[in-house]
């Protein structure tokens, strides 16, 4: 039996464990990626582990979240992350260099090797036939420091996609078709390998736009294979010597097969509040729009504003619409302006922002209230904008364009004649934006730099024999990183303090959830389905550890999330009756009888609400290694007693 694309490179990769679907597996790590709004805590904790300089093929250090400077924690952090990698043996891409994920697809990804990141868009590295992966800090830190990365081994789907795009159809509306078919919780447990002979007309761009939101599925990463468009990019990056062919096995086996005819594929969009929430652009033609946002990980590449460039060229956007442009990096910045096309952004009445994340993330451009705003981004949560009640669309480049000179919704294919941008035979290459490490020599001589908001990684403790606690908060389904641990302009500068973040913590759904949870000293939180969807931020594991949460009791964990619970050493729960979650309410008294012994055993774990007197039943589910890093009081402690 033949291997999938990526079994062929997990078979090359694992040192732990066997390729046994459901299991735990541990991976080499080739390369580690980290942005400022997760990196001062992911180095904060390779510190703490003690290496002195990180044992990867390749780390990068990426400035581009936090990059609103309107204090001096932000410009700190900048600086802590730079000594740090100058000492450590990390690359440092400054701010202004560009969006991590696009950045570390032009310049370092390479086909066939492993790279994780603290950031859940890894995946676009799946582009360049990378397996890319999302993760928590503590879990680069501990792949810098030369440990394996655990996964349980996923199941393979294959999206085959025959045909071809129809002109103004984009890679945008692939992804959001496979979100139609799979859900923001269809991904879990899998990999998505894209494959067939569509994928031949499918530029590395595309396919990466395609990874990245992969993200969106819930899944453990997205991959394309490696063929000869991916030499033409690697080539035209002056890495040529970078590529090798990769692709699956002809007998190569799937869990599940989703056929997809590129033909037949229409503009569309992820409506409010949910990127699985599609629609076509056809059906909402005609509604009113108040701001258009171009950029982000996901479309922000020279292929996607110079499409927006030739749509916009010689025409002036709709005196209703406000659009911002960001390129997603310095080399795509400096090829428009410098070819003509930032000139022809700027003519029709564009506001260009700096590479860099931006308005995904709530940093600056957020929507008028109740506004509807269409991006290119990946995300469209509640309140993710900056703007609660924000109504805001994910789309492709084309659609936003079309809309942004209408006012209105905009179908794309009304345009007429298609239109193909030619990729450069050699793209702009100037890596004067990223800092080397000092070689070994040096390294000692270098002095870490910390400001006063860099406050050290919260104190854990060995899993009790008992919890006794009291349910602090109870939330429904689908509740995102967003909603527990929320961004934007005033809480990312705090990234590095979690007693000050901490703060923030589930404000969005209970403003007084803080307070509460110091007070009660021990406390659980209850959940829904899908508890933990969206970014890698371990800070929404790490701010409620600082504030006494000792287990969170949900119908189902996303993946990312639920790994950073166990590396704070917080027990994540799910009712094995998904009835039960009826059977508690906020402030009810639980506790959990002999949870280290049960914990141990592997057994279900007995919940006794004292408050009803009822009794619920949770799974625990943890392999060997979780349940030691559960049992240590989280991974931090578990490193140091195995180091």
């Amino acid at each position: 039996m033949g291997l999938t694309l990526a079994e062929k490179i997990i078979k090359e990769h694992i040192v732990d464990g066997d390729m046994v679907k459901g299991t735990d597996i541990g991976l080499r790590i080739d390369q580690t990626l980290t942005q400022d709004a997760t990196g001062t805590m992911a180095y904060l904790e390779f510190e703490a582990m003690g290496v002195p300089r990180v044992k990867t093929e390749r780390s990068v250090a990426y400035i581009d979240h936090n990059t609103l400077q309107t204090g001096f924690e932000n410009a700190d952090d900048h600086r802590f992350i730079q000594s740090v990698c100058k000492k450590h043996g990390i690359y440092f891409s400054k701010p202004g260099n560009g969006i991590c994920h696009q950045v570390h697809l032009e310049r370092f990804g390479k086909p066939g090797k492993t790279l994780i990141g603290s950031d859940s868009h890894t995946p676009t590295g799946g582009g360049i036939g990378m397996l890319a992966m999302g993760a928590g800090g503590l879990d680069v830190a501990v792949a810098m420091g030369g440990g394996a990365y655990y996964i349980t081994m996923p199941k393979m789907v294959r999206v085959n996609l025959t045909g071809k795009l129809n002109p103004w159809v984009a890679a945008k509306d692939i992804i959001l078709e496979v979100l139609r078919i799979m859900s923001v919780k269809g991904g879990v447990g899998k990999i998505v390998e894209y494959g067939g002979e569509g994928v031949k007309t499918l530029s590395v761009p595309e396919r990466a736009t395609i990874t990245n939101m992969g993200a969106e599925l819930g899944a453990t990463t997205s991959i394309f294979p490696s063929d000869e468009l991916t030499l033409e990019f690697l080539t035209a990056q002056g890495r040529a010597e970078d590529w090798i062919e990769l692709k699956p096995d002809a007998d190569a086996v799937y869990d599940e097969v989703i056929e997809i005819d590129l033909s037949t594929l229409k503009p569309m969009a992820a409506c409010p509040h949910s990127p699985d929430n599609i629609k076509t652009i056809e059906s909402l033609a005609g509604q009113k729009v108040d701001q258009v946002c171009i950029g982000s990980c996901t479309n922000s590449s020279y292929r996607d504003l110079m499409t927006v460039a030739h749509i916009l060229k010689g025409k002036t956007i709709a005196e209703n619409v406000s659009l911002a442009i960001a390129p997603g990096s310095k080399q795509v910045f400096n090829m428009l302006a410098l070819n003509g096309a930032l000139g022809d952004l700027i003519a029709a009445g564009a506001r260009i922002l700096e590479s860099a994340c931006g308005p995904c993330i709530g940093m600056g451009q957020s929507p008028n209230s109740k506004g509807i705003s269409l991006r290119t981004f990946n995300r469209n949560f509640l309140g993710r904008s900056g703007t609660k009640d924000g109504q805001v669309y994910l789309v492709s480049p084309e659609t936003a364009a079309a809309s942004a000179l209408t006012g209105v919704f905009t179908d794309p294919t009304t345009l007429g004649k298609g239109y193909e941008v030619e990729m450069p035979e050699k793209f702009l290459i100037n890596d004067n934006m990223v800092i080397a490490p000092a070689s070994v020599e040096e390294m000692d001589n270098i002095e870490v730099l910390r400001g006063p908001n860099i406050k050290p990684f919260p104190e854990t403790s060995p899993l009790e024999d008992t919890i006794n606690a009291t349910c602090a908060l109870k939330v429904e389904d689908n509740i995102t990183t967003d909603h527990i641990m929320p961004a934007g302009a005033k809480i990312l500068p705090l990234r590095s303090n979690i007693p000050a973040i901490s703060q923030h913590c589930f404000t969005v759904c209970d403003p007084d959830f803080p307070a509460r949870a110091k007070s009660l000293g021990s406390s659980v939180i209850v959940g829904g389905a899908n508890y933990g969807q969206g970014s890698s931020r371990e800070h929404a594991a790490l701010a409620p550890l600082y504030l006494g949460v000792k287990a969170v009791l949900v119908k189902s964990f996303a993946r990312i999330h639920r790994a950073n619970l166990i590396n704070a050493g917080i027990l994540p729960l799910e009712f094995v009756n998904e009835a039960d979650y009826d059977k508690i309410s906020l402030g009810d008294e639980l506790v959990l009888p002999d949870i280290k012994k049960i914990v141990e055993s592997g057994k279900d774990v007995l919940i006794i609400n004292k408050t009803t007197g009822e009794d619920i039943l949770a799974k625990c589910e943890l392999t060997d290694r979780t349940k030691a890093i559960i049992i240590a009081g989280g991974l931090l402690n578990y490193t140091k007693e195995n180091s």
